[in-house]
């Protein structure tokens, strides 16, 4: 009688065996691949908008503070949308004939406010508060990415909870100086290095990292150093940062 299996469906067997246990590991490291990927998060990916607004023009070209625009930030959770009425006081005077600010003029004219489109968005159940973080000196980059280079307004990091415990467990290593000017309070700190990044100074390797929106934190002994000084300084509560009620409740 003819042998039905060869020698070979044994191998076949095991590798099916072996395969199926692996299956759902391969599953889930795909999903939580696919679930930080852009096409879930959405970061690096640029909405359209009533109105083609640049932040490179506005704030690297032109040198506008970002709180001209975003004139809560410093004092309460939301760090605000400018109405109508901000863009028309430089609008009113130059581009006024441009076809692209034709929404912003009905705006104005209308009384009716720009519906624009959000590009960072938490749940409802995470509290964050934007004036905390500034008056602890932690740079607006560190969570929304290169914002003066960009062109078209797009989402700098995911937002993913290890993320932000990363640095409320170690805030010495995310806390940025600036060491031509340690005088400068907390929240001057984060608004100058703007203003040095548009007039071409030299900036240190940490300034860079946190002007382009890269790597935030530091490992540098030194700066460590400062950091875990600035800490004190600042009042951070160390111990209650990485509490879940800090951010949930």
């Amino acid at each position: 009688m003819a042998q039905i299996f060869k020698p070979s469906a044994n191998s076949i067997a095991r590798a099916s065996l072996v395969g199926f246990a692996l299956l759902p590991v391969v599953v889930g490291l795909g999903a939580a691949k696919l679930s930080r990927s852009p096409m879930n998060t959405d970061v690096g990916v640029a909405k359209n908008q009533p109105v083609a607004f640049s932040h490179q023009h506005h704030v690297f070209e032109l040198g506008i503070d970002c709180r001209y625009c975003h004139t809560s930030v410093e004092k309460s959770a939301f760090a605000g949308i400018p109405p109508t009425e901000t863009c028309m006081s430089c609008h009113s005077q130059i581009w006024t004939n441009s076809p692209l600010l034709e929404p912003v003029r009905q705006s104005y004219e209308e009384q009716i406010p720009l519906e624009w489109n959000r590009i960072n968005d938490i749940p409802a159940f995470v509290n964050f508060n934007h004036s905390i973080h500034i008056d602890r000196g932690i740079q607006c980059n560190t969570c929304h990415g290169a914002m003066q280079d960009m062109h078209m307004t797009e989402k700098g990091r995911a937002f993913q909870m290890a993320w932000c415990l990363d640095c409320h467990r170690n805030p010495e290593r995310f806390i940025y100086v600036d060491e031509k000017n340690p005088d400068l309070s907390p929240r001057q700190q984060v608004f100058n290095l703007y203003w040095k990044y548009q007039a071409d100074e030299k900036l240190t390797p940490r300034e860079l990292q946190l002007i382009r929106g890269k790597e935030q934190f530091t490992n540098n002994p030194h700066e460590i150093m400062e950091g875990e000084q600035l800490v004190k300084d600042y009042g951070v509560k160390r111990p209650e940062l990485a509490d879940c009620s800090i951010c949930h409740y």
